[in-house]
């Protein structure tokens, strides 16, 4: 599948310019399978996860659950139910996937829905409360990706919680990525986690979330795991 020209986060790069900070990330992780599920319902108020697809749940493009993704997947299906845990993908369930074959295949092979939406992230916001009828406000969603400009400014921007993983795959693995998406999320992340003033200073204006109000307060980082998390940025080059 190929990916059309993402009009909604061109559109929205001029908030970003000015509040940077929309990029920010409550809490940033090598994969989702670093996060307590269990916390984020029992002391955030989330009701919903939301997953990104490609290098955060699969390779990109494939359609079988990655190998590292499979334990943080499981956890959120048997925290939050099948029903509350779904797919916001940029080319899944959107008009790049007439008639929904990717996202049914998708939905067959890793057993959760993918939410069909007309508008690409940011946007989508109006088809993924519509998909989650037990969910009042956009605050008691979570929001899991790889991408700044368009998973994290997506939450942000509807006072989710967002998390920020590191891609799933490099190397030959990460051979079928969409090419200016692995160039824009390399400059992503290093303006935004890089040791510089202007990203401490990005991150110290993270905006809050409802509930959550740190790590220090409520951990949602699994202390058991070893992966680096910020060095991991200089090797995934």
């Amino acid at each position: 599948m190929v990916q059309s020209v993402n009009l909604k986060a061109l559109s929205t790069l001029a908030s970003v310019v000015r509040r940077p900070y929309l990029a920010a990330p409550h809490v940033f992780l090598p994969t989702v399978s670093d996060m307590s599920y269990e916390a984020l319902r029992d002391h955030c108020g989330i009701k919903a996860v939301i997953f990104d697809k490609d290098n955060t749940l699969t390779a990109p493009y494939e359609n079988s659950l990655h190998p590292r993704a499979k334990f943080g997947l499981q956890s959120a299906l048997d925290t939050f139910g099948t029903a509350n845990v779904a797919i916001l993908s940029n080319s899944a369930g959107t008009d790049d996937d007439p008639g929904f074959v990717d996202g049914k295949e998708i939905e067959e092979a890793l057993g959760i829905a993918v939410i069909q939406h007309s508008e690409k992230k940011p946007g989508g916001l109006d088809e993924v409360m519509q998909h989650f009828p037990n969910v009042d406000d956009a605050s008691e969603l979570c929001m899991v990706g790889d991408r700044l400009l368009t998973d994290i400014v997506f939450g942000n921007l509807h006072g989710m919680l967002t998390v920020h993983v590191l891609p799933l795959c490099s190397g030959e693995e990460n051979k079928k990525d969409n090419k200016v998406a692995n160039v824009v999320r390399k400059v992503e992340n290093k303006i935004m986690y890089a040791d510089w003033w202007g990203g401490k200073k990005i991150r110290s204006y993270t905006l809050g979330h409802s509930v959550w109000k740190g790590e220090d307060d409520c951990p949602l980082v699994l202390a058991n795991k070893n992966e680096p998390l910020l060095g991991d940025l200089e090797e995934k080059k």
